[in-house]
Parts: structure tokens; C-alpha cells; sequence
């Protein structure tokens, strides 16, 4: 009876949270935490904890598409991951293949048009993970509805340090000048495709830090970011709803700080007119205070509800 309720009461909150989320991030990226103590703490091998959130991957990628996000990161194996026992990283290689080999031949990645990609120091990887890579991203490497990026030896500090790298010697060779060193040109030279803005950083496992990933995209873009207590191979839909639902509040506190922010700047231009006023919110986000103070725009095209 107890299972029973508790089931029915986690459908309910499901629910709920579908309600809830409305215009989700475009891009998420995921720290997937917990495989090794997910299988310690059931008395099993730390390969099976992985095998086990290989399922919670599939899980996920169906959630992004059910939602219209358009990109999905995983750290699937980080340069300090190197440092794990041998047979531990053996396991971890033999998984990659076997996951990366079955994704680029499942029926469901070409119909849903998911371009594969590696990202990171793949040199560093056996000769049959870095195989299996490539074949991953010729095979869909025309699509482009959706973008799966698999992070393998992947380290922050090394992606940055390679595109300054990159640049310097760009310099050196006469190609480019000290001046034309932009956000642009060195976003260019961090990989071959675009990776776009990161909105949101998943971690599970319950520690709270985002480990060297992603820092150019997801930093940079100040990107929202969600600790849950799960394993990985435990992460729900109902988690998911949850950090999505974390993104939106975010973005919605932050355009109300733009807002308030440009009411303050209007506010201080005592000669400001109104065609200038409004130009400033509507670049703010938000709209201008009537007389009544309804916060209403009596000029702004009526929008109907999402409901």
C-alpha cells in the first residue's frame, strides 16, 4: 500500500512539474556522478554501476528531445579519469566502444537527425575508443536537429589552453593580429563544429562543483547550475523536470534584475521621453510602468497564453 502511494504521489509531482516548465535551455550538459557508488552500495562491480548509467544516458536523450532542447553534453570520461585503476579504465573503454558504435548505427539517432561529437584530447585515448569515435561522427555528421557531445579525456584548463596555444601561434605565423583576437576567433579555435552557450549544468551524486567542465561555454554564459543527491544511474525524469525548472527561475530572477535595472536608469534621466524610455526596457526585457501602475505596456501587441 505504501509503494502504491508513494507511486502515485511521485506521478502527481511529475505532473505537476510538466505544467511548471515552459521554454526550456537549449543546451545542457551533465556531470554524470555516482556509477562507481551506485554499484559499491548494491555489492556490485564498478563496471555494472557504469553499464547501469549507460541506460540513464538513453533515458535522458529522450527527455531532451521531449522538451525541444537542441544540445546535450556529457562528461563521459575526464582527464582525471586516467588515474583510476587499469581495469577500471579498461572497462570504462570497452563501455565507450560498445555505447558509441551502438549509437551511430541505432535507427532512432538518424531518424531524430543527432549529430555525434567528441570533445576533448582524444590523442590520449586507446587507438579503439578514438576509432569508434570518429566512426560515431562520420556517420551522423550531416544532421543537425540535435547535437549529442560526448566529452572523453576532457579537461577544462587543457580545452583553453589549447586555443590560446592556437592563437599564439597564429600570431607568431602573421595570420592574425593582436587586435583581431576576439570572443569569436578563439571560440573558433576550441573545436572544428560550434558548441553552443551552455544554459544548464546537471551534476548528480550530490557534490557540488562542476569539476573543470565546460568553463569557456557554460561560465562564461553564466549558466545555471543543479545539484542533485542521486546516482546517475538513479537520475529521474522527475530530476530532470527539476533542473530545467531551476534554469527557468533563473532566467526569469535574471531578466526581473535587467528590468528593475533599466527602470532605475530610466529614472534617472529626468529628460528622458517616453519613445526613449521604451526603447530602453524593451532592450531590458522587460516594459514600461503605466500610470496606474499596472506594469502594463498599453501599446505592446497582445500576446495569448501559452495555457
Amino acid at each position: 500500500m505504501r509503494a502504491w502511494i508513494r507511486s502515485r504521489l511521485s506521478s502527481l509531482y511529475e505532473r505537476t512539474l510538466e505544467r511548471e516548465v515552459g521554454d526550456g535551455p537549449t543546451h545542457v550538459a551533465v556531470i554524470q556522478d555516482g556509477n562507481r557508488r551506485y554499484a559499491r552500495r548494491r555489492g556490485d562491480e564498478v563496471p555494472d554501476g557504469h553499464r547501469a548509467g549507460a541506460k540513464t544516458t538513453e533515458n535522458v536523450l529522450n527527455w531532451c528531445e521531449e522538451l525541444g532542447i537542441e544540445e546535450l553534453t556529457l562528461y563521459a570520461f575526464s582527464t582525471e579519469n586516467f588515474e583510476r585503476p587499469p581495469e577500471e579504465r579498461e572497462a570504462l573503454y570497452d563501455l565507450l566502444c560498445e555505447k558509441l558504435s551502438e549509437f551511430a548505427d541505432a535507427e532512432r539517432v538518424h531518424d531524430r537527425g543527432v549529430r555525434i561529437r567528441a570533445l576533448g584530447e582524444l590523442e590520449l585515448l586507446p587507438e579503439r575508443v578514438r576509432r569508434v569515435a570518429r566512426y560515431a561522427e562520420e556517420r551522423t555528421c550531416e544532421y543537425d536537429r540535435f547535437t549529442l557531445n560526448v566529452a572523453l579525456a576532457y579537461g577544462g584548463r587543457a580545452e583553453l589552453l589549447g586555443a590560446a596555444r592556437d592563437v599564439a601561434r597564429a600570431v607568431d605565423a602573421g595570420d592574425l593580429s593582436a587586435d583581431e583576437i576576439t570572443v569569436d576567433e578563439l571560440d573558433a579555435r576550441l573545436y572544428d563544429a560550434r558548441v553552443r552557450d551552455v544554459d544548464l549544468i546537471i551534476r548528480t551524486g550530490g557534490d557540488e562543483r562542476t569539476s573543470n567542465f565546460l568553463p569557456w561555454h557554460a561560465n562564461g554564459n553564466e549558466a545555471a547550475v543543479f545539484f542533485c543527491a542521486p546516482y546517475w544511474p538513479e537520475f529521474s525524469r522527475v530530476d530532470f523536470l527539476r533542473a530545467v525548472r531551476t534554469y527557468e527561475h533563473r532566467e526569469a530572477s535574471w531578466q526581473r534584475s535587467r528590468r528593475d535595472r533599466a527602470l532605475t536608469l530610466v529614472a534617472a534621466l529626468s529628460d528622458v521621453d517616453l519613445p526613449r524610455a521604451r526603447t530602453v526596457i524593451d532592450r531590458a526585457g522587460g516594459t514600461l510602468p503605466t500610470d496606474d501602475g499596472s506594469g502594463i505596456d498599453p501599446e505592446a501587441p497582445v500576446r495569448e497564453s501559452a495555457d
